[in-house]
This record gives structure tokens, sequence and C-alpha cells, in this order.
């Protein structure tokens, strides 16, 4: 087979033919021609194939290995991975999870379960909730979930995050994806067809919100957040954030931003979702930042999730609601299905209302401090000149890398030392514009591994540009 039948490439487009290679081969894997273990030709052949220069088809092939649509080991070739993103479930998992990971050693993306489960806790919770529940617990729960747990949420929320709200404001779901499924099927009703998303941000998003219907419309995130005199500029009435750890950058929203973003929704009589995916895991000394919620409760529908302080497993999240939006959400999710699962619901309320789930937190920020210290002093010794940014909370950092460095080849490089990273461009709407980054994620590793795959990656830097064994200065 001549590999142009399945990509087809133009220099009529205006996309890069590396980004049209990538566009091509994503579509023919998600779309079940290219199956798992799929062997790929050398990037020499489906040059020649293509008629393209090779260095095109190796960015390619390392971007798809950074996103995890394929695996390059050495002696194997380049074939398409064995766990594709979002694999095995109905739609994109926006955040929850990586995927399966190829087989590595280290797995550094962002979105690795982290550990750290209280197995014998939750077992416990889980018991005592079995046990005294009668007939009626086990019926069909209200939509909107248990009142135990809707109460828990609503004090835990507020001495927590500083959330405004009531339990009866209160939704429980099945995580942030229904979340937001439910909030873009609610968006056209209030006569909204447009979403602001941050840019960059989890490409899953995008994809998400465009096939619910809603137009995607990037705003330019900066050092203080997302840029409000562009989010005016685009029209939208509705926008989505993540004021309190961007993704992938990790800024934190500053207050004049925050002040600004409150006002363009109160002037256009728009809604902003807050999506506060880790605000509950703040690693810094100093004191985190509330939520946003907290300055525009009628404006702000507020977003959580267990995923990342608990496990995505437990398929556990919640939404905060402004008064006028809860008929209409609850209407929406009724329509879909007849709420979660009872006793998650109520295992999880006794975690919040007894202390343990407070005390588990505590063991996980001291765990995630101490992996995120080891990143750090790793990133100075093997890749001394890139600059790490937010990690001042949650699960991963962004690291800059020197302007011309080659991304794609770098991580794939890495991946053939058995350490698997994603570059930062993947959470791009264009890719090919954005500054070179990886974005690592680092609770899934334990320190001496985080120094081990650290060490791997500044040895394929070294390789990448000849034997250097300091990179340029990062400006």
């Amino acid at each position: 087979m001549t590999w142009n039948t399945l990509i087809d490439v133009s220099r009529d487009s205006g996309l890069p033919l590396t980004a049209q290679i990538q566009e091509s081969l994503k579509q023919e894997i998600t779309g079940g021609a290219l199956h798992p273990g799929t062997r790929l030709p050398s990037s020499r052949q489906l040059a020649e194939d293509l008629g393209v220069s090779r260095s095109v088809v190796v960015e390619a092939y390392g971007q798809l290995i950074a996103e995890g649509y394929l695996e390059a080991l050495q002696g194997s070739g380049t074939r398409v991975a064995a766990g594709l993103p979002g694999a095995g479930s109905e739609g994109p998992t926006l955040l929850d999870g990586a995927g399966r990971a190829p087989s590595v050693r280290w797995d550094l993306r962002a979105g690795s379960v982290s550990g750290g489960f209280p197995q014998r806790e939750w077992l416990a919770a889980y018991q005592r909730v079995v046990q005294r529940t009668d007939r009626h617990d086990v019926g069909y729960p209200p939509v909107s979930g248990v009142p135990a747990l809707r109460g828990e949420l609503a004090r835990y929320l507020g001495r927590v995050r500083g959330v405004h709200t009531t339990a009866g404001a209160v939704m429980v779901v099945s995580g942030f994806a229904q979340a937001l499924g439910l909030v873009c099927a609610a968006l056209p009703r209030l006569g909204i067809g447009e979403l602001g998303v941050e840019e960059p941000c989890h490409p899953q998003q995008r994809q998400f919100v465009a096939e619910a219907g809603i137009v995607p419309r990037p705003v330019p995130v900066d050092a203080h957040g997302i840029d409000v005199d562009a989010l005016s500029r685009t029209g939208v009435r509705a926008v989505l954030v993540t004021p309190a750890h961007q993704f992938p950058t990790g800024v934190t929203l500053s207050p004049q931003r925050r002040e600004a973003l409150v006002r363009w929704a109160q002037d256009v009589d728009g809604w902003i979702v807050e999506d506060d995916y880790d605000g509950d895991l703040w690693l810094a000394h100093g004191a985190r930042p509330a939520a946003l919620q907290r300055q525009a409760p009628e404006r702000v529908l507020y977003a959580g999730t267990a995923s990342k302080s608990l496990a995505p497993g437990l398929r556990l999240g919640w939404l905060a609601l402004p008064a006028p939006l809860r008929g209409l959400l609850a209407r929406v999710r009724s329509q879909r299905d007849l709420g979660c699962e009872v006793f998650t619901q109520l295992a999880y309320a006794e975690l919040l209302s007894t202390g343990v789930f407070d005390r588990h937190l505590r063991r996980q920020r001291a765990r995630l401090r101490a992996r995120r210290d080891t990143l750090e002093r790793a990133l100075r010794t093997f890749l001394p000149d890139s600059r790490i940014t937010g990690s001042a909370a949650g699960l991963h950092a962004y690291v800059l890398l020197p302007h011309r460095t080659d991304e794609a080849a770098l991580t794939a490089l890495a991946s053939q030392r058995s350490v698997l990273v994603r570059g930062g461009r993947y959470c791009h709407d264009r890719p090919w514009q954005a500054r070179p980054a990886l974005v690592l994620g680092y609770a899934a590793v334990p320190r001496s591994g985080l120094t081990e795959a650290l060490g791997e990656i500044g040895a394929a830097y070294a390789e990448l540009t000849g034997g250097a064994r300091r990179p340029a200065r990062c400006a």
C-alpha cells in the first residue's frame, strides 16, 4: 500500500504539511482504519510516498507520539499506540485521564492517575452507608444528587474554595465531562451558540464543545490569565475558564483580570463556566486564590471534580449553579439520565462529614509537593535553562523550552528512551505557531522515577542538539 491513499496533503492548503499529516493520521486512527499495533512506514518511506521532506514526517510523528496516538520503541518502528487518547469511553475524558500508556517505563503525561487513593477509608465509608440504607435509599436518586452529598459539598466548597452556594444549588454529576455536556446543551436555550475557550487549553475541550453543537472561540491566555479584552472582541456571551490553575500553563487569573471578567459577564448578560479541576490541591505556601464564583455567584457556573483529589474512576463531580439556571439545568439533566450512583455519593458524603477527606487531602498535598520539588530540581539539573510555570498547584507543570527547540522530535526521542511525555503544542488551536514546551505530569511517578525520567529527557535534548550539555537560554 502507498500511504498517499490514506494521507492527503496539499501545498495549496492553509495548513502546514506537518499539521495535514497529523490530522489525516488522527482521522484514520480514530475512525478505525488504523488499528492499535499497526506499524507505520518509516519517516523516509512516508516522505517519499507523500512527496515531502523527511523532516516534515519526523515532526508529525513526534507530535502524534506526544499526544499518545503513536508509540516508537527501539527496534519496533512507529506503531499506532495500544491505548489511544480517550479510548474506552463514549467521549473525551476532558482532563480526567491520560488514557493507557504505551509500553514505557515512565509516563509523564498530565492526567495520569496520581495514586494515594484512600482504599481503607473508602471501603469503610462505603460499608457504613450500605449497612444503614433502607429501601428508599436504593430507589431512583434525585436527578441533582442525594441531599446528603449536596449539603456536604456546599459546606466543603464554602470553607475550602470560598464558593457561595447552598445544597439546593449543587448538582452532582459524573465528572467534568458531563458537567460541560449539560452546559453546552443548555446554552442554546439561552440564545447562545458560541463558547469562549482558553488558548491554549486541553484539546479535548475544544473537540467536546464542537461536537456538542457549540462553536468554540479561542481566547488567548498570557501570564495574567485569559485576555478579557480579546474575549470582548469575540462577541461571545459565555466562556469556559480555569482561573485557579490554568491548563496547561498553570497561570493564575490575576485580581485585575478577575474583576474585568466579572464586569464583562455583567455587561453582556453572559455566563462564566469555572472549571476548578484541581482547586483543592494548592501546593504553594502562600494563600491560595478563592474560587472566581465567590465574586459573582449570580454569573458563574462553578464546576469541580473528585478525579484529581480521589480518583477519576469514581466519575464524581459537581456544579454550583446560579439561581436563574438551576431549573434549566435540572430539566436538561432529567432528559439525559436519572442521576449518579447512590452509594458512591453517600460514601463521599461520609468522607466529607467525618473529616477523613480533609486528612486525605493533607497527605495528598504533601506527597505532591515533594514530587513537585523533585521535578523542579531535576529540571534545573538536566534542562537548566528551561523555564517552569504554574507549579503552585495541581498535578502537572508547564515547561517552556528554548524557542528553536524541535518539540516533536524531543518528545519522540524521549519515547525511544522509555519516557512518555507530551509537548505543549497539542494544547494549542494553532500548534505550529506555539512556543515549544513540555507538559509534565508528576503525580503518578515516584521521586526517584522523576529524576531518572528527567535525566532521559535531558539526554534526549543533548542528542537532539548535537551533544550540547545546556539548552540555549530561554527568554
